[in-house]
């Protein structure tokens, strides 16, 4: 049957609608048709196959049309130099741009504008600028692209200079610009990138003015732009008095909150989208939830989540999979996290990381190396964040020797050029180790400057082995990089009373309160069927605080009777814990592990997070109950976690 001119186009775009999103046949039927198709057939079969990502195809069906000698228009080149841009093929995209100077529609406004995405994406952003230079009269587009396109290639601050011309030029009205959401997005992406509440909020008064305020993807990227600048309060703003949210809103919600630590007010965002019904969440949803509950230690919404990866079919997503390791690693369970890395079929450098990450933080060095050996017998290359997760293990065990190996070994071996988190992990491992001046000589010799996260934990040392010495000379660097952190001031003073300097105790106590600092309340945290349980030191709002002190007090009788000494040094120096004047008692540890006990059925594991280090004392006290009750219990503080049973812990006092 012979088609009628007339009646090929129309024909054509209900055929190619048939096909699946860039089927392979489509130009192939395409082709059979040539000799009755005109260019306007091809620019829309071009566009139709653009626009539903298959870049692939519509390059050919391009090309096609070139090897028929048809002459292309305005219309052919914009949907196919962008094909080019998603693609990142840069060499397809250099010949479309020949091809648009050779049939003169090079100045036009679309075409030129996507050729400056292209090159922008690509990496070329020279080539954008020379383009956009020779531009005679610009429109939103073109700017858009330019200004995206410096966001893209980390060309930042050139971006909002770029915004702030535009809006001049329109002062001045000699161009025809108006802004558009797009580039709105884009500068909002470029405030989210250089930290800016200023800009920010300057950016977000000429979006209410200009009435974009109800745009979806102006709000969402709105909303990253405050969490960015630490402004989660005018983040939770804009959500709110979005008119319509959309999935990336909630998602974006959740992991702002997530990724602050805020995980209960993340679980409640989750909790309000599943309320309202109106959205399915996806694999980023549940992997930002998932985050929510690692950081919370909510081992049972967890789990519940993880059933809903399993009933969505989402077990080989690898970033899912990824969330639920860290997510049981960091919630006491090591051992479903490594069930769960087993069973993921699909690793990345991430998946492998979070184990090793994981065992180091449980003080299972040994597993720890075993799977970091794996990884790389599997191909896999360890990043920066594989090996402060190894030499992180390393330093929780105790082991020197291997953790020198791959501090030496890295650069060489893998290209991973030891950055501050390496030296700050074998400086903690040198000062443990009691090895405090080769320690300093690491110090004094890095390649950058040593933060505060070295001379803190090298001030740390310092207090384990007694060095005044080069206690007072890390604590002045600390006093210099992080002078409103009132820990250092009260460690420096518990190494000045172990030494028996009561002056400088006295001194140390002077320059806090003179300079307003505060230590923060320590907090301990079980969790119960469901239920949250929060205890402060000598806590009295709790319901059954009656009935945790007398219990307590039970359990302290039985110690005594297995040996049993209060270590008072704790109360009198250790400055990671309570307050000072409050008895040992009363620390917010044994009053949630004393709670647990009361509440769980005998044999339950209690699980508690604490917000500081674990007092010498409560370690001690919480060994033995573990003994006495025949209970496991597992703490997890600042440091590391801690599993206690038998009278022993997994940390071997090494923490």
């Amino acid at each position: 049957m012979r088609i009628s001119k007339s009646r090929f186009c129309p024909m054509m775009i209900k055929r190619k609608r048939q096909y699946s999103a860039g089927s392979s046949n489509l130009t192939a039927w395409f082709n059979k048709y040539v000799d009755k198709a005109d260019v306007s057939c091809w620019n829309s079969i071009i566009a139709d196959l653009a626009r539903s990502g298959n870049s692939v195809e519509a390059l050919r069906a391009f090309w096609s049309m070139r090897k028929l000698s048809l002459r292309p228009n305005r219309s052919s080149f914009p949907c196919a130099i962008k094909s080019c841009s998603a693609l990142l093929d840069l060499h397809s995209g250099k010949q479309a741009h020949q091809q648009a100077l050779v049939f003169g529609f090079e100045s036009d406004l679309f075409v030129s504008s996507a050729l400056i995405d292209m090159y922008s994406r690509c990496g070329l952003l020279r080539d954008a600028w020379t383009l956009f230079d020779e531009i005679p009269h610009r429109n939103v587009v073109s700017w858009t692209s330019i200004i995206t396109g410096c966001v893209q290639n980390d060309h930042t601050r050139q971006a909002l200079l770029l915004f702030k011309h535009l809006l001049l030029i329109q002062q001045i009205d000699y161009e025809d610009v108006s802004l558009d959401p797009v580039v709105l997005v884009s500068v909002l992406s470029a405030c989210s990138r250089v930290s800016s509440n200023r800009l920010t909020q300057c950016v977000h008064g000429l979006v209410m003015t200009r009435g974009f305020d109800g745009d979806l993807g102006v709000g969402n990227t709105l909303m990253g732009a405050y969490s960015k600048c630490g402004q989660l309060r005018l983040s939770r703003k804009v959500f709110d008095g979005m008119a319509q949210r959309d999935l990336v809103s909630w998602n974006s919600m959740i992991a702002i909150y997530a990724q602050s630590g805020l995980s209960n007010e993340a679980l409640q965002v989750f909790y309000g989208m599943v309320k309202e019904g109106g959205f399915l969440y996806n694999a980023v949803t549940l992997s930002a939830v998932l985050l929510a509950c690692a950081h919370a230690g909510a081992l049972l919404v967890g789990q519940c989540i993880h059933d809903q990866v399993v009933k969505m079919g989402l077990e080989e997503n690898v970033i899912v999979s990824t969330s639920i390791i860290d997510m049981y690693c960091k919630c006491g369970r090591v051992d479903m996290a490594r069930k769960a890395f087993d069973s993921t079929r699909e690793k990345n450098v991430k998946t492998w990381t979070a184990m090793v990450a994981g065992y180091g933080m449980h003080g299972r060095a040994k597993e720890a190396l075993e799977v970091f050996y794996k990884m790389i017998s599997h191909g896999i290359k360890p990043n920066y964040i594989t090996f402060v997760s190894l030499l992180n293990a390393c330093s929780h065990a105790g082991l020197l020797e291997e953790g020198w190996y791959w501090f030496n070994t890295m650069n060489h071996e893998f290209g991973v050029e030891p950055g501050i988190e390496h030296y700050g992990c074998m400086v903690d491992l040198l000062g443990r180790a009691g090895d405090l001046n080769k320690a300093y000589d690491l110090i004094k010799g890095m390649a950058m400057r040593p933060d505060s996260v070295v001379w803190g934990s090298f001030l740390g040392a310092c207090r384990i082995h007694k060095n005044v010495k080069l206690a007072e000379i890390s604590a002045r660097k600390l006093f210099e990089l992080d002078p409103s952190n009132c820990g250092y001031y009260i460690l420096l003073s518990n190494i000045y009373a172990d030494a028996g300097r009561w002056e400088d105790v006295e001194r140390m106590r002077v320059l806090m309160k003179n300079r307003g600092l505060v230590k923060p309340p320590g907090f301990s945290v079980v969790e119960l069927k469901g239920m949250v349980h929060l205890f402060l030191v000598g806590d009295r709002e709790h319901p059954q605080h009656k009935k945790i002190y007398e219990y307590l007090e039970t359990l302290i009788i039985k110690l005594q009777e297995v040996g049993y000494a209060p270590d008072v040094t704790s109360v009198l120096h250790d400055v990671d814990e309570e307050e000072k004047e409050m008895t040992l008692r009363v620390h917010s540890e044994k009053l949630a592990v004393a709670f647990g006990i009361m509440n769980s059925v005998p044999g339950t594991t209690i699980q508690i997070i604490k917000n500081l280090r674990v007092c010498a004392d409560c370690h001690t006290v919480i060994k033995l109950i573990s003994k006495v009750v025949n209970r496991q219990i597992v703490i997890r503080d600042s440091k590391r976690f801690h599993h206690f049973r038998d009278g022993l812990c997994s940390c071997g006092d090494f923490w």
